[in-house]
């Protein structure tokens, strides 16, 4: 029984070193594959017979097994790429995945993604990824609902806004000349001498079509530093006068704002935009200093294409049109799991999670679940070195193996041969 023993502890060495060589050879064959964890063998000593002899019980050992295949979750390397839908993870976290029709939750460190037709952001095999949406209402708020498949619907025209707030950041010379209210009563955009200072801004209707709003600033009383503006749309030839008085302190500030509500009627438009009503803040000051516009905002903004789609450092998708507008879209999520080694492959990139993976976190990136890094995909782990050690050390395990067995078999035939 001790020769065959030995003999099947051979076959067993054979075994778990031919799993060992499978192991090696599917790592090394997916070095160049996207965030590819590498694997190693576990063996384990198989449970050992009893023999007794002159000095009492002894174990021999039976050979040897494989125990578990472990697979490796350090950090690959990033690879820069020039796609802006491309993301690593730089971290613990894992991508969360939906396939269409399929309740089943699908993870991955892979992030090389892209939009298909439908605007759905999706993997090479076409799972769409998972994140947190935005509220069309307040571009910088997420929704509270559980993440759902991220998408641009938008891929064609953005709507137009109607400008509803403008501001401007102005300085009125302390040097400007005294207007002659008694030959000019009013603002009249057609004679320089009426006004002081004028700026144009740019505004949109409801429409989109785009607008010049003219804001005039005219000095009325020197000594109280007292100035009256007035506005026109369309470089009209008759501007509308804002009701009181701008007045400034002896150091050049305002004294009180300068805040107005104007209503443009649709009539002024005459394309059928509808009528318009604008919040105006003037953040004047009187300094000796020329007239000039620091800065001038305002909301509106007209229609526009989708020009580009990317993934910013947060993992927020934002998408960008032709009229300046960036929206936020969604913001990805990352799952984190109590113990990865749990998770089972699933082939193509993707892992699933079982019981033995444990709980699972899924949140936005950040400190516990992992940094994103844009414009990048995460490599291999798989260290060549270090795997061609491994393939020379099964390669010779196996060969030690190999002839056990023949020795094995030289030994039986040595036994046979007493009969003769």
């Amino acid at each position: 029984m001790g020769i065959y023993s030995a003999m099947f502890s051979g076959v067993s060495g054979l075994n778990t070193n031919s799993e060992a060589m499978s192991v090696i050879g599917n790592n090394l064959a997916n070095t160049n594959t996207l965030g590819y964890k590498s694997a190693r063998c576990i063996f384990s000593d198989l449970l050992a017979s009893s023999v007794y002899g002159s000095g009492g019980m002894s174990q021999v050992g039976r050979g040897v097994g494989l125990s578990t295949v472990d697979s490796i979750y350090k950090q690959g390397t990033f690879e820069n790429t020039s796609s802006d839908t491309d993301v690593a993870i730089e971290g613990s976290g894992f991508f969360v995945l939906k396939e269409p029709g399929n309740s089943t939750t699908f993870y991955s460190r892979a992030g090389a993604f892209s939009f298909n037709e439908d605007g759905y952001l999706i993997t090479p095999e076409g799972l769409r990824v998972q994140g947190k949406q935005f509220s069309s209402v307040n571009n910088d708020e997420l929704l509270p609902n559980d993440p759902t498949d991220v998408r641009v619907a938008n891929i064609g025209l953005i709507a137009a806004s109607p400008t509803t707030e403008l501001s401007f950041t102005t300085n009125l010379s302390e040097n400007s000349p005294l207007v002659d209210t008694i030959t000019y009563p009013a603002i009249d955009p057609t004679v320089r001498a009426s006004y002081n200072y004028s700026a144009s801004a740019e505004i949109f209707d409801s429409l989109g079509v785009s607008h010049l709003i003219t804001a005039y600033w005219r000095l009325t009383d020197d000594l109280t530093n007292t100035w009256e503006a007035a506005y026109s749309v369309d470089n009209a030839a008759t501007a509308t006068a804002l009701p009181g008085t701008m007045v400034f302190n002896s150091i050049g500030e305002a004294s009180a704002p300068f805040d107005y509500t104007i209503s443009i009627p649709a009539a002024d438009w005459g394309n059928g935009a509808a009528s318009s009503t604008i919040d105006i803040h003037f953040d004047c000051t009187q300094y000796d200093s020329a007239s000039i516009v620091i800065g001038q905002e305002q909301n509106g903004y007209g229609t526009g294409e989708l020009t580009n789609v990317a993934i910013n450092d947060e993992g927020i998708v934002v998408a960008s049109y032709s009229n300046g507008r960036h929206i936020n879209i969604s913001q990805l999520v990352l799952a984190k799991f109590q113990n990865p080694g749990g998770l089972l492959l699933a082939g193509s990139n993707r892992y699933t999670a079982p019981a033995e993976a444990g709980a699972v976190l899924i949140g936005l990136p950040g400190p516990e679940r992992g940094k994103l890094i844009t414009n990048s995909l995460e490599q291999s782990n798989v260290d060549m070195g270090q795997e061609f050690v491994k393939m020379i050390t099964t390669q010779r395990g196996f060969q030690a193996n190999s002839k056990i067995i023949t020795t094995v078999d030289d030994m039986l035939s040595d036994l046979i041969n007493l009969k003769r």
